[in-house]
């Protein structure tokens, strides 16, 4: 399965151009599912109705809310949601906060070339992604084989007590 078209990944960027640039140059690179949102309370919104996003890539500053608002509104109903900040704010207390309450990265949008760091974030942060779900199959995997053998190990002593009590 290709990584990039099975992620949700959801843009939160208040200003349009910037947040069409970030979704269409993930399109560009084959990421599909991508969503693109205005506002903090509008992505959370959408969590909240029921939708899990492997990855958010927002801004710190937003309209109506800061990005850690974000994500601890997400991070309490999609614990799995992995953030990448994308932000002009160059304020080391508030990338500090940020990388305290999970942020998987910070990057500055005026250093450098910004989107091929992002790639390089999110392929990172896929590979992580890839990991958590196998891992989720193989415990699943295990549970499954373990209540077989339960389910074997029982009928096997059931049929000795029974046989034992038939012949008794």
């Amino acid at each position: 399965m290709d990584i990039k078209k099975s992620l949700l990944i959801y843009v939160v960027e208040d200003n349009q151009v910037y947040n069409r640039m970030v979704c269409e140059y993930l399109k560009k690179q084959n990421y599909i599912n991508v969503k693109s949102f205005l506002s903090g309370n509008e992505c959370i919104k959408t969590v909240m109705n029921g939708e899990n996003p492997d990855i958010v890539i927002q801004d710190y500053f937003l309209d109506d809310l800061n990005g850690i608002d974000v994500l601890k509104a997400i991070k309490a109903k999609s614990k799995n949601t992995e953030f990448i900040f994308l932000t002009s704010n160059e304020n080391i207390e508030v990338a500090i906060e940020c990388i305290t309450y999970g942020v998987h990265d910070y990057i500055l949008k005026d250093k450098g070339d910004i989107f091929k760091r992002l790639i390089e974030k999110l392929n990172k942060v896929s590979k992580i992604i890839i990991l958590r779900r196998k891992n989720k199959t193989i415990w699943v995997a295990i549970i499954i084989t373990v209540l077989i053998l339960s389910v074997i190990i029982i009928s096997g002593i059931l049929l000795f007590i029974f046989g034992v009590i038939s012949r008794g």
